[in-house]
């Protein structure tokens, strides 16, 4: 069995390195941000991608719809978007006999891969329209439960510039999202890679590697990944570490924030963790696994107090602070 599990996953980390190698042709360099984003598709996960217009982000998404065979959906989001724009509405139809009968038409959310173009953008009703299909891979429309495709994923945009007309998303839906990616921009060599492939007659073009029914394949397989009981105790202290009212936490974290991350973290950081793993071609997640993905698993989990924040303090910065104490203490046991 286990010699079986090691053949599977050495061949799930071949099919997502040619996957990588195709999201590549199109979206230049931002290594990172693609390995998270890919990281938050074989988790079964939701993705925040934040970063300023121009950067690609829209890009990503629709490059990743063709790599892993995904059929995707775009939403604009803007303040008079309404929950039935993105959910479906029943219409009443008048048949050719005369006869009248609602009929429901479906949504863009009905799909596989959802961009969520600025969601930010859309009225609290609007966006909370995606907490039960982000949560229950289902929706409500007219008293009755209607079924997503498999798998469902959301991948959302923020412009983290643009505050004027914009509603924060709330914390309930926040914490839907697995992961936070930021989207910085790139460097100049990257830069000068991407005048090139991007201004000439004809660009390079990205080619299927995964479908869907290979996609929740790997997802299971990435469950099945084992953890060694080293980095469970990491994720746990690690993510305990964040609560102001925990006793491990530190007097530096208790007096910048408000309130820390739940169980939901923990979880987001076991599922994060195996697949660095297979996408770095390692067959179990260690403690570097952890640090690096404890960002942008957390950052949006956490919240300053309001003192820490006229201090001009920054979660990510303490995040990282903090994971590298945990970073220090490893490489000393």
């Amino acid at each position: 069995m286990a010699e079986d599990l090691v053949a599977d996953i050495e061949a799930l980390e071949d099919k997502l390195a040619e996957a990588r190698a195709s999201i590549t042709k199109r979206f230049i360099g931002q290594e990172r941000v693609v390995d998270l984003t890919l990281s938050a598709l074989l988790c079964g996960g939701h993705a925040l991608l934040i970063g300023l217009p121009g950067l690609g982000k829209t890009r990503l998404v629709e490059t990743l719809s063709t790599v892993m065979g995904l059929r995707g959906n775009r939403i604009q989001f803007t303040p008079d978007l309404m929950p039935a724009d993105i959910l479906g509405s029943e219409v009443l139809e008048t048949g050719k006999d005369g006869s009248r009968a609602f009929k429901f038409i479906e949504g863009p959310i009905f799909c596989q891969l959802l961009m969520a173009d600025e969601i930010n953008r859309a009225s609290p009703r609007t966006q909370s329209a995606l907490l039960q299909a982000m949560q229950e891979k289902q929706v409500t429309v007219a008293g009755e439960t209607r079924k997503l495709d498999t798998p469902f994923h959301v991948l959302a945009t923020q412009n983290p510039i643009e505050q004027e007309g914009t509603y924060p998303l709330p914390e309930a839906q926040l914490d839907r999202f697995l992961v936070q990616i930021d989207v910085p921009y790139p460097d100049r060599g990257t830069e000068k890679d991407i005048l090139l492939a991007t201004t000439g007659v004809e660009e390079d073009i990205s080619h299927q590697v995964f479908d869907p029914t290979t996609l929740m394949q790997a997802q299971v397989l990435l469950r099945r990944m084992p953890v060694g009981d080293a980095v469970v105790e990491m994720i746990l202290d690690l993510v305990r570490a964040f609560r102001p009212e925990d006793p491990s936490s530190s007097q530096r974290v208790r007096d910048t924030v408000a309130w820390g991350p739940g169980p939901r973290a923990a979880q987001a950081l076991m599922l994060t963790v195996r697949a660095r793993a297979m996408l770095q071609g390692r067959l179990a997640p260690a403690p570097e696994d952890v640090i690096a993905m404890a960002r942008p698993v957390l950052v949006h989990r956490m919240a300053l107090t309001f003192s820490s924040r006229a201090r001009g303090e920054n979660l990510g910065k303490l995040i990282d602070e903090v994971a590298a104490g945990f970073a220090a203490s490893e490489a000393a046991a």
